[in-house]
């Protein structure tokens, strides 16, 4: 049952990273490289932040898939994130990369994106791993 329920978790501490990165941290740069108003960044805010969540589970299930394959007395949050990381560097971050580059959006906007997957990946890997010791 907690196989189910890690990712969603994973999810939702991916997704509050999000909200603190897209706000406080790097909200305004990454609304100037979009060219977004904030207008433009509230219409259809609950479809664009539940489906956001969504895939955020989504890829916390294929992490936590990953760390399912090692003991669990291995399983630490460093372990966890460990491998969220590698995820998110090898998988996550060249995708976008190669999206951006046709794309020709920015190396500022790619920066402040890819870097957000990578973390939000290490830190729900990190969080699964802790929620098997439990």
């Amino acid at each position: 049952m907690m196989q189910f329920v890690e990712p969603i978790i994973g999810g939702l501490a991916a997704f509050a990273l999000g909200a603190l990165w897209y706000t406080a941290l790097f909200g305004k740069a990454w609304q100037a490289e979009t060219g977004m108003s904030d207008e433009d960044a509230q219409k259809d805010v609950a479809r664009t932040h539940g489906l956001a969540l969504v895939m955020m589970i989504i890829m916390s299930y294929a992490v936590n898939m990953i760390i399912g394959y090692h003991d669990v007395a291995d399983q630490t949050f460093v372990h966890g994130a460990f491998h969220g990381a590698m995820a998110g560097l090898f998988y996550a971050a060249p995708s976008i990369a190669i999206n951006y580059l046709y794309q020709r959006k920015s190396l500022k906007l790619y920066l402040i994106d890819a870097t957000y997957l990578v973390l939000l990946l290490a830190l729900s890997g990190g969080v699964m791993a802790m929620l098997k010791l439990a």
